[in-house]
């Protein structure tokens, strides 16, 4: 029998550009890996402070949409008081309060019960660090 709990960190790079990287398929695996068919839920976590998760659609330029919405709040300019790395950096560490470093998900017979154009993407904006984790954790 499985554990009722399992957790695992993700280690991904994602570049010196703004990014929104898919994270279903990871999700998937874990979960084919650890659920077992069982229920319960699928727990992500960002432990950065410049980077969240969002749930989008991928693919048809909402990915591209979020980024540049998030330009228009968040201006990559001179107006932060956080002013350490590169210019406009501020912005980023204001990023979790709008695109949260958490999600939640439900599991049913060991599968993600997302919406038909539904996925799950990190939301990473800080160009001055391209190394991150995502924790994912599934409580059966």
């Amino acid at each position: 029998m499985s554990p009722a709990f399992t957790t695992r960190v993700l280690d991904l790079t994602t570049g010196r550009s703004e990014t929104v990287t898919d994270l279903t398929g990871a999700c998937e695996t874990f979960l084919r890996e650890t659920a077992s068919g069982r229920d319960g839920l699928l727990n992500l976590f960002v432990p950065h402070a410049t980077a969240g998760l969002a749930l989008l659609e991928t693919g048809s330029g909402s990915d591209d949409d979020l980024l540049t919405a998030l330009h228009h709040l968040l201006p990559a300019d001179d107006r932060w008081q956080h002013r350490h790395g590169s210019p406009g950096h501020g912005r980023d560490h204001v990023l979790p309060a709008l695109v949260p470093p958490h999600a939640t998900l439900p599991v049913v017979n060991g599968s993600l019960v997302l919406g038909t154009w539904q996925s799950i993407c990190l939301v990473d904006t800080n160009k001055d660090n391209p190394d991150r984790q995502v924790r994912l954790s599934f409580l059966g």
